[in-house]
């Protein structure tokens, strides 16, 4: 038969769903009787009559069985204001937004003009070379209607959501969020702006990030309205510009560039992605798509190359998925070790 000293053991390590707290800690228990085979038990919780009090009613009944108990009676009741506004105003001082973070954390959004040059492959592995160095990173996968990162890390499982918190997968050392996770098979995006710009809110404000050094943000191309959300919702935000060597890309390239001088932010330098390919067998370089692009850009936005970034492709470990993301010790994961030590170097400056 399992004692009372059992029921509150197990209740410790069971948290309220919307104070994210003990409950025990909180003072949830309100009654305990054992009675021959029945565990009576009174509990008080923020939001009675709940889906959530369903599922804390399971994992309760479900535990105090696995401890002991041959039948469990519960009852619920509702904490008292006084109580809730104490933990709820905890909660929110620990976790909050992100976007009150700005001190802590450097935003870092990757843009280009146009699609197809590899933007999404450049933020995931900025974000991963990052990591590698300490650095705590996380990346939001802001490409409302071409969200990839998901797959490009290989990540299969979904966010875990505890009351109205969503937590991030994490892979590589890097907390994720993607569009992508809230999308059942691969269904297209057909939002209007103003719903774009309450999913990208979302992600800042109800995502429990831990403490981050960097946040990477993998912006759609173009200068549309989730450019735009960002730009405003992040003034502090720096930004790296991706191009091709193609004359046309780094044009359209620059609209983007523009875009965030006129918004007074930073830009930390320009990647030129897919600027060669390189023969394994001979070591020639051919510049399948021309050259000067990305120095012609860096030099209308008055910025440097950080990286030419050459075509190529992952060595594919089957047992690690990720198809996008380069070891440390790949020819162009190198690369990216570079990328992220000038990025940190940049942010030291301005810290």
């Amino acid at each position: 038969m399992i004692t009372e000293e059992q029921v509150k053991n197990v209740l410790e390590g069971i948290n309220d769903p919307h104070l994210h707290t003990s409950l025990t800690e909180i003072g949830a228990i309100k009654e305990i009787k054992i009675k021959e085979k029945l565990l009576s038990l009174k509990l008080a919780i923020a939001q009675p009559g709940t889906a959530e009090q369903m599922q804390l009613q399971n994992e309760v009944v479900t535990a105090l069985k696995e401890a002991g108990a041959d039948s469990v009676g519960l009852r619920f009741e509702k904490l008292s204001d006084d109580v809730i506004a104490q933990y709820a105003s905890e909660q929110e001082e620990e976790g909050g937004s992100l976007l009150d973070r700005t001190d802590k954390t450097t935003f870092i959004s990757i843009t280009s003009g146009k699609g197809g040059v590899g933007k999404s492959t450049v933020s995931v592995n900025l974000a991963v070379s990052l990591a590698r160095e300490g650095k705590k990173v996380g990346i939001i996968d802001a490409d409302i209607y071409g969200f990839s990162v998901p797959d490009m890390m290989g990540i299969e499982e979904r966010p875990r959501v505890e009351g109205e918190r969503i937590y991030p997968v994490e892979r590589f050392g890097v907390q994720v969020i993607s569009m992508g996770f809230f999308v059942e098979d691969n269904s297209p995006i057909i939002w209007r702006g103003p719903m774009l710009g309450k999913m990208l809110n979302n992600f800042f404000n109800e995502v429990e990030w831990d403490d981050l050094d960097y946040l990477i943000l993998d912006l759609p191309p173009g200068t549309g309205d989730v450019a735009l959300d960002i730009h405003s919702m992040l003034p502090q935000t720096k930004e790296i510009i991706v191009t091709t060597p193609h004359a046309t890309a780094a044009f359209v390239a620059a609209r983007a560039g523009a875009m965030a001088l006129k918004t007074e932010h930073e830009i930390l330098g320009v990647i030129e992605n897919m600027a060669y390919f390189e023969s394994k067998t001979t070591g020639e370089k051919e510049y399948v798509f021309g050259q000067g692009g990305g120095d012609k850009l860096a030099e209308e936005l008055k910025t440097t190359v950080l990286a030419q970034v050459p075509l190529g492709q992952p060595d594919m470990d089957r047992g690690v998925f990720a198809p996008s993301v380069y070891e440390e010790d790949h020819q162009i994961g190198k690369i990216y070790s570079e990328i992220a030590s000038k990025v940190i170097e940049q942010t030291k400056k301005d810290s």
